[in-house]
C-alpha cells in the first residue's frame, strides 16, 4: 500500500436492480443495488441509514424480510442481518437473476432455469440453511420475472422470455396453469388491487391486465413511447390508477376506469426505468432508474398530474472535472450528464444539482426534453471562496460553447452574467480562471484569444494579445489552461502551441513567453511559491519558474496521455493521472518519484483537500467520486516508509461502504462490532484501546497518535457542552426494584452491588466497570484505581491506554470525581487527617510531571494538563502540598516547551536552505 488507500466513493444512489420496498411500522424503506454494494434509505426524506459491505460481484436481484436483506450475487444468496452478514446460501449452478420474499420463504430462480425454495432466518442466523423445494423449469421457458397474486395462497406467477406465463404451487412444487401470453417477452409482472388481475409489461410495449382466474385479458395499454415496458405499480389508495415505466425514462399514468392515458410525466428519468413502487394506501409513486436517481412523485392535485416530492442522484454519466472547495469538506464536479454538482464529503444529504434555472417548465411550455435545454457539459470551471457572499463566485466554460457562465454557489444557482469573450470573432471557451480577489474572470478559446471580465457586472475589463501573431490573439492555437498569481500582478496562459506566456495582470501586457516544444494539454499553478506545472503530448510534465522564466523540474513517468495535475497545498507535492491507469506523487522539492498506484480504471480528474488529508479522482466509465485518505496525515509515517517510488504498486478502488464500517443516519460511521455497543448507550471508544506509541530516542517528543477530535475535545469541552445543552429537562431514572442492592454513583444508571463467591469474594467478571476495590471503606472508579496502582510501579503505560480509550466527557467527569478539599478546612495542617483528600491530586500530578520528562504523549499531555488546572486549578492554589508540585511540573513544561520551539527554528532554517539551493 502506497500514499494514498481507499476511503470510499460518492455519488452512488441505485443502478438498474430492481430496488426492493417494506413497510416497518408507519416507515417505508427501501433497498437498492450500487453495483457490488447495497444501501437502505428512509422514503420519509430518502435519508441513507445503512451501507452494506462490498461484495466481490455485481448484485442482481433483491429482497428484503424483517431486518434481513438477502443479496443474489453470481450463483449465491449473501443474507445480511441489517449490515453484518450472517450467511451465504449456495445452490444454484447459474447466475441468481431473481429473488421474491414470499411468506416465511425465499424464491430465487438462476439462469439455469431452476427455482430454489429457502427458509428465511429467523432464529439462529448462522445455522446452515438448504432449500426446502426445488422447481426444473422446461428448456423452452427461461424465467424473466415473478410475483405472488395475492389471495393465491402458495402460489407465484412467473413470466417468460418466450412470452408464457406459468402459475405454480411451491408448497407441493407442481405447475397449476399455463398461460400463453400475447407472443412477446415478458419484461415486468405485478398484481393489482382487483382480485385475479395483474398487470403484465410486455418488450413489444403493450401492457396488459389479465385475469388469471378466467385467463382472459381484461384490458390492453400500449405505452407512450417504444421501448419495453420494464416497471408496473398500482396504486392502492383507492384509485384505480396504475404506472407504467419504460426503456425511455418516461413514465405513464393509466386510468383504469376510464381506461385512458391520465398523464405523462415525459422526463422522469434519463435511462431505463427499472422499478415502480406505489406506497400502500399513499398517493406516493416511487421510482429508481440507472441513470442514478430515486424519485418520489404525488399526486395531490386535481386533474391526476403527478409532481416531484423529493429525489436523489448523481452523476447519471461520468464527471470529467472535479475540484475541491472551501475547506476540504465540499466538491464541485461536472460530468458528461451536463450536470453541475456540489457534493458534501461529510453528509450525502447536502449534496445537489445546481440549478440551470426553470428548465422543466421551458421544457413543458416548448414541448421539449429538459436535456435538450440543459447547458452543454462542462469541460473547466474555477471557482473562488473569497466573495462567495457578494456575487457569483463560479465560472464554467462549456463543450464547443462560445460563452463562459457565471454560478451563484451560495444560493446553488446559475448566474445573471453570460460571458462572451470576442464576440467579433466567436470560437469555443476552452479555458478559465478567476483572480486572487474574485473580483475577475478571465477566459481563454479556441482561437487563442484571452478575455478579463469583472464577475460584478459582467463586463469585459480588456484582452490580452500578443502583437507578433495575426489578429493579435494570445496564442497561435487554442488556450489549454488559465492562472493568476496570488497577488493580481501576473496571469499565466499556456496553449496548444506549446507556449507559456506571462502577462502583466493589470496592463495585460506580455512579459514573457517561454517554450514547452511540446503542445500541452492541462496546466497547473501554485500560487504561494510561483511554480506553474505544465503536461504536454510527449507525456512529461514540467515544473517552471515563472518569475524567473526558467525550468525547474522534469517529471517523466506515465506511458499514456496525462488528463489531470494537481498541487497539495504546501506545495511540495505534485499529483498525476494518466490513461495508463496510474496515479503518481511527485516530491517537487527532491525532484523524484515518491508514489505510484494502479488503479482499475484511469483517473479522468483528481483534487487533493487543502488540509491534505483526501484524495479525490473520477475515472472513466464511472458515475461516482472517489476518496482515497493520505496515509502521511492519519498514520504520521515517513515518506520513505509510504512511497513506493518508481514502483507501480496496484491499489483497489475505493468501495460506498467497507465491511468494517456503517453509516448510521447522522453521517457519521463507526465500526459495526460498535453498533451494539452504541444502541446500548455505549462509549464507541471503549472497545477501541489505542497501543501504546513507541518512541523512537528518549529525548524525542513522541505524539499520542490520536485522532485530533479526541484530544482537542477536552480542550473545548466547555464550549461542546453549550452547543449541546439539552432542551428538554432530562427524565427521571426509573428505580431499581427494593431487593436489588444499589451503590451510590454520579451516573443517571443505578449500579448493582456485584455477587459475592462461596469465599466471600467478589467475582471480578461481575464487577462492574465503574467500581474495583475499596480504600477507607469507599469504592474507587477504575480510573483512581489505574492512577494509585501505576503509580505504586512507576510504570504508567497502563494508566495512559485507559485515558486514551475514554472519550472526552468521561475524562472530565472523572477529573471532578477526585478527591476535593473542603473549604472549611483549607487552613488545616497539610499533615492532618484532611491531607488524604489530596492523594488523587498530587498523584495525577506526578503522572504528569513523569510522562512530561519522559516526552511521551505530548500533544495528548497538554489538554489533560489544560482540563486538570481548569478543574482542579483553585485547590492547587490553597494547598502548599500541591503548590510545590505545580512549580516542579512547570518547570519541566517550560524545559519541553523551549527545547521544542529551538527545534523548529533549526528544521525552518534546514528547509529553507536546502530549498534554496535546490531551485
Amino acid at each position: 500500500m502506497g500514499i494514498f488507500e481507499p476511503f470510499r466513493a460518492l455519488g452512488y444512489v441505485t443502478d438498474g436492480t430492481p430496488f426492493s420496498v417494506q413497510r416497518r411500522g408507519l416507515e417505508n424503506y427501501v433497498t437498492v443495488s450500487v453495483g457490488k454494494s447495497w444501501q437502505i434509505y428512509n422514503c420519509a426524506k430518502i435519508s441513507l441509514l445503512f451501507v452494506g459491505p462490498q461484495l466481490e460481484r455485481k448484485i442482481r436481484a433483491l429482497a428484503s424480510w424483517r431486518d434481513y436483506t438477502y443479496v443474489a450475487t453470481g450463483q449465491s444468496i449473501v443474507v445480511f442481518n441489517r449490515t453484518r452478514q450472517v450467511s451465504i446460501w449456495n445452490g444454484h449452478t447459474g447466475k441468481v437473476i431473481l429473488l421474491l420474499a414470499f411468506g416465511k420463504h425465499i424464491l430465487s430462480i438462476g439462469t439455469e432455469g431452476r427455482l430454489l425454495i429457502w427458509p428465511v432466518i429467523e432464529e439462529d442466523p448462522t445455522a446452515p440453511v438448504v432449500p426446502v423445494g426445488s422447481i426444473q423449469f422446461r428448456q423452452s421457458f427461461t424465467p424473466t420475472c415473478i410475483v405472488h397474486p395475492d389471495t393465491y395462497l402458495n402460489k407465484v406467477l412467473i413470466g417468460s422470455e418466450e412470452g408464457a406465463l406459468q402459475l405454480w404451487n411451491i408448497s407441493s412444487q407442481k405447475m397449476i396453469y399455463e398461460f400463453k401470453g400475447w407472443g412477446s417477452p415478458v419484461r415486468s409482472c405485478v398484481t393489482s388491487p382487483a382480485l385475479d388481475v395483474v398487470g403484465v409489461g410486455c418488450a413489444d410495449g403493450k401492457i396488459h391486465l389479465h385475469n388469471l382466474k378466467y385467463d382472459e385479458t381484461v384490458v390492453t395499454f400500449t405505452h407512450t413511447t417504444r421501448g419495453p415496458v420494464t416497471a408496473l405499480s398500482f396504486r392502492t389508495d383507492g384509485q384505480p390508477f396504475l404506472a407504467a415505466g419504460g426503456s425511455s425514462g418516461v413514465i405513464s399514468i393509466w386510468d383504469l376506469q376510464k381506461r385512458k392515458l391520465q398523464a405523462v410525466i415525459k422526463d422522469a428519468h434519463d435511462g431505463t426505468v427499472s422499478s415502480l413502487q406505489f406506497f400502500a394506501n399513499e398517493p406516493v409513486l416511487l421510482s429508481g432508474s440507472v441513470d442514478n436517481s430515486l424519485k418520489m412523485w404525488i399526486f395531490d392535485s386535481s386533474d391526476g398530474e403527478a409532481r416531484l416530492l423529493r429525489f436523489r442522484n448523481g452523476h447519471s454519466a461520468p464527471p470529467t472535472s472535479i475540484r475541491y472547495y472551501g475547506n476540504g469538506q465540499n466538491l464541485l464536479s461536472a460530468g458528461l450528464d451536463r450536470s453541475f454538482r456540489f457534493f458534501s464529503t461529510i453528509q450525502d444529504q447536502q449534496s445537489r444539482e445546481l440549478s440551470q434555472g426553470h428548465v422543466a417548465k421551458r421544457a413543458k411550455k416548448l414541448k421539449l426534453k429538459e436535456e435538450e435545454l440543459k447547458l452543454p457539459p462542462v469541460v473547466g470551471f474555477a471557482a473562488a471562496e473569497i466573495r462567495e457572499r457578494d456575487w457569483c463566485n463560479v465560472v464554467t466554460c462549456h463543450m464547443d460553447h462560445n460563452v463562459a457562465y457565471s454560478w451563484r454557489l451560495q444560493n446553488f444557482v446559475i448566474g445573471e452574467h453570460v460571458l462572451k469573450p470576442i464576440p467579433e470573432n466567436p470560437t469555443a471557451v476552452k479555458a478559465c480562471a478567476l483572480s486572487a480577489c474574485g473580483n475577475f474572470a478571465v477566459v481563454g478559446t479556441e482561437g487563442g484569444f484571452i478575455e478579463r471580465f469583472n464577475l460584478q457586472s459582467g463586463q469585459s475589463r480588456g484582452t490580452y494579445g500578443d502583437s507578433s501573431l495575426e489578429g493579435s490573439p494570445a496564442h497561435a492555437g487554442p488556450v489549454i489552461g488559465l492562472a493568476c498569481d496570488a497577488t493580481n500582478t501576473l496571469m499565466l496562459s499556456g496553449g496548444h502551441d506549446g507556449n507559456i506566456k506571462v502577462w502583466d495582470f493589470r496592463t495585460r501586457g506580455l512579459q514573457s513567453t517561454i517554450s514547452v516544444g511540446s503542445p500541452l494539454v492541462k496546466l497547473a499553478h501554485h500560487p504561494a511559491n510561483g511554480l506553474l506545472a505544465v503536461a504536454s503530448v510527449d507525456k512529461v510534465i514540467r515544473l517552471y519558474d515563472v518569475v524567473a522564466a526558467r525550468l525547474v523540474r522534469v517529471f517523466d513517468g506515465h506511458s499514456d496521455r496525462i488528463n489531470d495535475i494537481s498541487f497539495s497545498e504546501d506545495g511540495k507535492l505534485l499529483i498525476s493521472s494518466s490513461m495508463d491507469q496510474t496515479v503518481r506523487v511527485w516530491d517537487v522539492v527532491a525532484a523524484k518519484p515518491l508514489d505510484a498506484m494502479h488503479v482499475d480504471a484511469a483517473v479522468t480528474a483528481l483534487s487533493l483537500s487543502p488540509n491534505m488529508d483526501m484524495l479525490a479522482t473520477a475515472h472513466v466509465n464511472r458515475n461516482g467520486i472517489y476518496l482515497w485518505s493520505n496515509r502521511l496525515i492519519y498514520s504520521g509515517s515517513d515518506v520513505e516508509l509510504r512511497g513506493s517510488g518508481n514502483s507501480v504498486v496496484h491499489t483497489p478502488m475505493p468501495t460506498v461502504s467497507s465491511h468494517e464500517k456503517v453509516g448510521l443516519e447522522n453521517g457519521t460511521s463507526v465500526a459495526i462490532a460498535d453498533v451494539s455497543n452504541l444502541k446500548a448507550g455505549g462509549d464507541p471508544f471503549q472497545n477501541d484501546v489505542p497501543k501504546e506509541t513507541t518512541q523512537i530516542l528518549p529525548t524525542l517528543i513522541t505524539l499520542s497518535m490520536l485522532p485530533k477530535s479526541q484530544w482537542q475535545g477536552l480542550v473545548d469541552l466547555d464550549l461542546i457542552k453549550v452547543r449541546n445543552k439539552p432542551t428538554e429537562p432530562p427524565k427521571k431514572p426509573e428505580k431499581a426494584p427494593f431487593f436489588l442492592p444499589t451503590l451510590p454513583s454520579l451516573s443517571a444508571e443505578p449500579v448493582f452491588v456485584p455477587e459475592k463467591k462461596a469465599g466471600g469474594e467478589l467475582d471480578s467478571k461481575t464487577t462492574s466497570h465503574l467500581m474495583k476495590r475499596q480504600r477507607d471503606g469507599e469504592y474507587l472508579s477504575q480510573f483512581t484505581h489505574s492512577l494509585h496502582t501505576c503509580a505504586e510501579s512507576k510504570n504508567y503505560a497502563d494508566f495512559v491506554a485507559l485515558m486514551k480509550s475514554m472519550s472526552p466527557s468521561a475524562l472530565d467527569a472523572e477529573f471532578r470525581m477526585l478527591q476535593l478539599v473542603d473549604e472549611e478546612d483549607e487552613n488545616e495542617d497539610e499533615d492532618g487527617e484532611r491531607s488524604k483528600e489530596l492523594v488523587d491530586i498530587g498523584l495525577l500530578m506526578d503522572f504528569f510531571a513523569h510522562e512530561t520528562k519522559a516526552n511521551k504523549e505530548f500533544e495528548f499531555l497538554q489538554a489533560l494538563i489544560q482540563l486538570f488546572l481548569k478543574v482542579h486549578g483553585e485547590t492547587i492554589i490553597r494547598k502548599p502540598l500541591l503548590q510545590e508540585k505545580a512549580r516542579k511540573l512547570h518547570s519541566m513544561q517550560s524545559h519541553a516547551w523551549q527545547r521544542l520551539d529551538s527545534t523548529f527554528q533549526r528544521l525552518r532554517c534546514t528547509v529553507a536552505f536546502l530549498s534554496n539551493a535546490q531551485l
